[in-house]
């Protein structure tokens, strides 16, 4: 696909925009002024191949733990502020390699050039963000109501406040509950800013309805070549929003790399635990990121060989028993509470080769 081609901006180690490839984002739930708290969820999303992250900074002593977050963490620390100028200033003073703000909540006109100013002297990007909770109440009575239209204008509105001020360090995003008013939303602006966009459906849900909304309307921004960073929005544990954002733009072909488990739905032919096996072998693969695998985890022995045979591993199972499957070549005949340690050894061999 196409991507839109888009000014580059640097956060902290890493660039989005051009050509680079799209970055995985996400937010800490903890209190950013819990510094050890945050700085451990932190290290997890790393881990886990988080590229970006957010804290919110609602206060000074916040925004002062910056500082410390910064030093223990490998990744780009984003600040996201609502009303006061001056977290915004002592966040950017504090490390932060980004910061998010809705200039129309900062203030006056002397609030945000105050903002900006530290932004340039600091050489940081802000993220100008809008959501469609947030439209202003123009926007609503011009449109008659909340539409794609209104956040677009929005959006621009006050990325032009910014750029008259003299900066044009910055990303922007758009972000709807709204799946196709999402889309239809990023549809309409690609075509009237240069500016790298930051692409997420904001407050999806919980782990269930939020990856299906998030996989949708992702899927239909990023297949059209629009969007240079995402984040997945999810009611849960942060590091769930980035196995799905991975496997989004795995699915999209827009990442390479990574293990990609594919198994059967079951059915009365089942003779094994194939969905908590099946959750296993999800989770054991994580550790092997690095590789570049299919790996099917099959019910039963009556199609299960046919249809691992395009895959690089596969588990078939019997009668609280299995086949190990490589390349669609039986290896071995298992008992079940065998078939893990088996995957497991094989992944293992192929990763040190």
């Amino acid at each position: 696909m196409n991507r839109m081609k888009t000014k580059e901006v640097h956060i902290g180690n890493q660039v989005i925009g051009g050509e680079h490839p799209i970055l995985i984002q996400s937010m800490c739930n903890t209190h950013t002024e819990d510094v050890k708290a945050t700085v451990e969820q932190i290290l997890r999303l790393e881990r886990a191949g988080c590229e970006i992250i957010r804290v919110a900074v609602p206060t000074m002593e916040a925004a002062e733990s910056l500082r410390q977050i910064k030093r223990q963490i490998h990744i780009p620390l984003v600040a996201d502020i609502h009303f006061d100028y001056c977290l915004a200033i002592a966040a950017i003073e504090n490390g932060a390699d980004k910061i998010r703000i809705n200039p129309g909540n900062i203030g006056s006109q002397e609030r945000v050039q105050a903002v900006v100013d530290k932004a340039r002297e600091y050489k940081v990007p802000i993220r100008v963000g809008v959501n469609s909770g947030s439209l202003e109440k123009n926007l609503i009575e011009k449109y008659g109501g909340v539409t794609e239209e209104g956040l677009v204008e929005s959006a621009l509105d006050k990325v032009a406040w910014i750029e008259q001020m003299g900066y044009d360090n910055l990303v922007i995003s758009i972000k709807s509950s709204d799946v196709m008013m999402c889309v239809h939303a990023h549809e309409i602006i690609r075509d009237k800013t240069h500016y790298p966009l930051h692409v997420g459906i904001t407050e999806a849900g919980t782990v269930t309805s939020g990856n299906i909304k998030s996989a949708v309307g992702l899927g239909l921004i990023l297949s059209q070549g629009i969007g240079d960073t995402i984040r997945v929005s999810l009611t849960g544990d942060p590091v769930e929003e980035i196995k799905s954002a991975k496997l989004i733009l795995r699915t999209l072909g827009l990442r390479k790399g990574g293990i990609e488990v594919v198994s059967c739905p079951t059915c009365g032919r089942t003779k094994i635990d194939l969905i908590q096996l099946a959750g296993q072998v999800e989770n054991m693969v994580e550790e092997f990121d690095h590789l570049n695998l299919k790996v099917a985890v099959m019910g039963c022995v009556v199609n299960g060989p046919g249809e691992a045979k395009e895959a690089d591993l596969g588990i078939a199972g019997g009668i609280k028993e299995g086949l190990l499957i490589r390349r669609g070549e039986v290896v071995k005949k298992l008992p079940e509470e065998e078939l893990l340690g088996a995957l497991r050894e094989e992944l293992m061999g192929l990763s040190l080769q």
